[in-house]
């Protein structure tokens, strides 16, 4: 009866042909178990325990190590993704650090333009001085011309009027 369960476990077992001796031992441990009272202790043979255990073992160990390489590859994969998380993450960070740089380059570059106009205006005010202070050169050179031909026409003047005055003539 026993000796039937474990050859229907399934084509995974490796059998060897059943001994004369394990057919007459567990022919006596069904004899017993179904002899004796429920509450007496059943006498197991320790072969079709083995048996029974490495055909469990069989049975369901291939499945258990599938799942556990998947179980391996999952952590794995799971460990994989952390890490590219923490990556785009980084990348998050470094793009929030560049947008700061370019709001600070763009800032920079209105305050570049502004002192460029500064300067423009300057080098254009100093035009302006420049050519102003030539013109007031030229004015007070005009003005010292005409004070000098002025001096120089009354100069002129005073002469002729001294010439016009009449001068005693000379005794002799």
């Amino acid at each position: 009866m026993e000796g039937e369960e474990i050859e229907d476990e399934g084509p995974s077992l490796q059998r060897e042909p059943p001994h004369s001796e394990d057919l007459q031992l567990a022919q006596q441990d069904s004899w017993r178990a179904e002899s004796s009272a429920p509450a007496e202790s059943v006498y197991v043979d320790k072969k079709a325990v083995d048996k029974l255990t490495e055909g469990l073992l069989s049975h369901y160990l291939p499945d258990l190590h599938n799942s556990k390489g998947v179980l391996q590859e999952l952590t794995q994969n799971q460990l994989i993704l952390l890490d590219t998380l923490d990556q785009e993450v980084t990348k998050f960070r470094d793009c929030n650090s560049l947008l700061d740089l370019n709001s600070l380059f763009t800032e920079a570059k209105v305050y570049h333009n502004r002192l460029v106009n500064i300067r423009k205006e300057m080098i254009m005010l100093h035009e302006k001085t420049t050519k102003l202070k030539k013109r007031a050169l030229k004015v007070q050179q005009q003005k010292q011309k005409e004070a000098l031909e002025k001096e120089h026409q009354r100069e002129k003047e005073l002469e002729r009027e001294r010439q016009l005055i009449a001068k005693p003539a000379k005794r002799t």
